[in-house]
């Protein structure tokens, strides 16, 4: 009889969920409203703040409200450029320049943009993590969308009335510097709650894992596994439709 595997004890929840209380909340661009969409609205980056989780840093950008006499704080991802006391402007009519967001088709073909809308009024969904951009490629003004390469390197065709800040997004290179030692290791992985350090299957005793024991690190059957079938079974290759090495490249456009 084996004991519970640690892909059930994950699965649960519990002490197994990140520890979130840190994290400054969600980075999205402002409600877009008529005055974006019309012309354009000035806001003042208050401070640049580290998200626990995130690689990026965070501007606290403050606006004024649309209609009411008080001011409205936006959490936005840095750009790379921006600082504290930076005015930034947000619409239409805004020029192109470092942190500004604007339309997708106001901005020239060749421009670098990051936190990309996908949707027209979702705040921001691509290329938001350190480092990471986005490229105008061409607009389609027969269509009203604009084409752009993603960070993948794959090219897309999104409606050109989708929001972008202007530049690249802050914290970039941070995947460049080695950890250097198993603390820095466990502290990044524990920050997201990841299973850190992985310990192979095989390397595990055999009430562990399905995998484990044996005189040498050998599995000594097939890790195909039926979806059907129970959780502590699940392991391997679960619901495979092919097993092997894939070959032969996608290829981008």
């Amino acid at each position: 009889m084996g004991k519970c595997i640690l892909s059930q004890r994950r699965g649960a929840g519990s002490i197994f969920t990140a520890h979130t209380h840190k994290r400054k909340g969600a980075a999205k661009l402002r409600p877009l409203d008529f005055g974006e969409r019309r012309g354009f609205v000035k806001g003042t980056v208050q401070e640049i703040v580290h998200d626990s989780g995130r690689g990026a840093p965070l501007a606290l950008v403050q606006f004024r409200h649309p209609y009411k006499y008080k001011r409205v704080q936006a959490r936005m991802i840095a750009v790379e450029g921006m600082s504290t006391g930076q005015f930034v402007y947000c619409g239409k009519r805004a020029e192109l320049a470092i942190g500004n967001c604007l339309p997708l088709k106001m901005m020239p073909e060749g421009s670098i943009v990051c936190n990309v809308e996908l949707k027209t009024g979702d705040r921001g969904s691509m290329a938001r993590a350190s480092g990471e951009y986005c490229i105008v490629i061409s607009q389609l003004p027969e269509q009203e969308r604009t084409r752009i390469k993603l960070p993948s390197g794959e090219k897309k065709s999104i409606s050109w009335n989708c929001r972008a800040m202007v530049g690249i997004v802050a914290g970039g290179g941070r995947t460049e510097k080695p950890l250097l030692k198993a603390g820095a290791a466990h502290y990044a992985a524990k920050a997201k709650r990841k299973n850190w350090p992985n310990i192979r299957g095989v390397a595990r005793n055999p009430v562990e894992h399905p995998h484990g024991g044996g005189n040498h690190q050998h599995v000594g059957h097939p890790t195909t596994k039926s979806r059907m079938c129970p959780a502590g079974q699940k392991s391997g290759l679960v619901a495979a439709r092919r097993t092997g090495r894939h070959k032969g490249g996608r290829s981008n456009e």
